[in-house]
């Protein structure tokens, strides 16, 4: 087995192709592992998981959270393991792949001439799993100690909304017994020379608004129909959409994050080309910043349904209110700790509200401070899209960048919370 560039050899007990670093060689294992939905392969990711703490020598404890949705922590404890913990979160599970779309099998993890390594989960998240694992395999290899204990920990069902996950865990006694301090999650590829880093996320709202009418024949000009009020609604939320749009476009200081994404993704209603509906339904996935009142933008979308007509009403399938936001101050003991470190590197860090959802939510909504981090740069964002890659220079320098910030984030002195 071939060593890796610090002279360790982390492979995961697994041979690696010649000339390979194992740790490229242990990524694409776990890149082969279907965990993919509608039916993720969880036990082969446990199975998995297993081995490398039996590697690494550290407990591993495993909580069914839900019927067949288990949540697994290794624990590296530390000198001082009445500090709080820091923890590094992964997700185990894909999104769905339309392998016609693909340029070779989404799991087989194929590397091409250039070292870019195909994969369902190359960037969301297997990347940072085993950049984490490697890491912390590292420091451990080489002799080190660190006053706070480090929790690895890998959950399901992250990408279907975390309620069988995260969402879940995070109210269970064992979550609570990991006395977390600080939490490292996922962030996003940077196509730049930039690490993006994400202290927040937009709530998602997902809402379905039900407009009643006035059925009869396709013949007639029927007074007062579902479809007359499906229309007012459909222009109230895409009027608002297209406002949103300029305001990014049009300005230099804004990202995603920062503004209300809306787009209409289901429309149901009618029975036949010749009855006019008795009831039409159109849904939305709205994406909200941490800057938007929540109350008063619910009285708007109110609103816009009285304007529509009448009994037109709405529900939400998913609405998030927590707008917590991890400090990016440089007093913030955590963040210093993080920032000082990558400055210590030369990486430049971009800060941002995540634009779309992360199991960090629910993290910073029980109190704890959590930053969205994965550190690929020189990448274009291609999470869930086709041919999803990314490149094995890029994935180890990420391994360096973790042996780095996880002793920093393990060595903050007690906070005035801790003494």
């Amino acid at each position: 087995m071939l060593p890796d560039k610090d002279g360790l050899d982390v492979g995961g007990g697994q041979s690696s192709p010649a000339g390979e670093d194992p740790s490229v060689s242990l990524f694409r294992e776990y890149l082969r592992l279907k965990t993919v939905h509608p039916d993720p392969d969880y036990d082969a990711a446990l199975k998995f998981l297993d081995r490398i703490a039996g590697e690494l020598g550290l407990p591993i404890k495993k909580i069914e959270v839900c019927p067949g949705r288990v949540v697994s922590i290794m624990t590296w404890e530390g000198t001082d393991p009445a500090l709080k913990s820091i923890l590094l979160n992964s997700h185990t599970d894909v999104v769905p792949v339309f392998q016609e779309h693909w340029k070779y099998d989404a799991f087989s993890a194929f590397k091409d001439a250039e070292g870019n390594i195909y994969a369902r989960g190359s960037q969301d998240m297997k990347c940072v799993t085993i950049q984490y694992i490697q890491a912390v395999r590292g420091l451990i290899a080489e002799g080190r100690k660190l006053p706070r204990t480090v929790h690895l920990m890998f959950v399901p069902d992250e990408e279907v909304g975390g309620h069988k996950g995260m969402e879940t865990f995070v109210q269970h006694p064992e979550f609570q017994k990991l006395n977390i301090g600080f939490s490292l999650d996922e962030g996003l590829a940077n196509p730049g020379e930039a690490f993006t880093v994400f202290y927040g996320e937009r709530n998602p709202w997902w809402i379905t608004v039900h407009c009643p009418g006035s059925p009869g024949h396709g013949s007639r000009f029927v007074e007062n129909t579902a479809a007359e009020k499906l229309r007012h609604v459909i222009n109230s939320f895409l009027d608002f959409r297209e406002k949103e749009k300029q305001r990014l476009n049009t300005s230099e200081c804004f990202t995603l994050g920062d503004v209300t994404s809306v787009n209409m993704t289901m429309v149901k209603g009618g029975v036949a080309y010749n009855v006019i509906p008795a009831e039409m339904d159109v849904s939305f996935d709205l994406r909200i910043p941490p800057t938007v009142n929540l109350k008063d933008f619910e009285s708007q979308i109110k609103e816009w349904c009285r304007e529509a007509g009448e009994d037109v009403t709405y529900k939400f399938a998913q609405k998030h209110m927590n707008q917590a936001v991890t400090s990016t101050e440089e007093t913030d003991p955590w963040w210093k700790a993080f920032s000082t470190t990558c400055k210590s590197m030369n990486l430049t860090l971009e800060k941002e509200i995540f634009p779309a959802a992360t199991d960090s939510r629910f993290i910073r909504a029980v109190g704890i401070p959590a930053i969205g981090f994965s550190p690929m740069n020189h990448t274009p964002i291609l999470l869930h899209d086709h041919n999803e890659f990314l490149n094995e220079q890029v994935f180890l320098k990420g391994i360096d960048v973790y042996k780095r910030i996880i002793p920093a984030l393990a060595s903050v002195p007690a906070c005035p919370n801790e003494a």
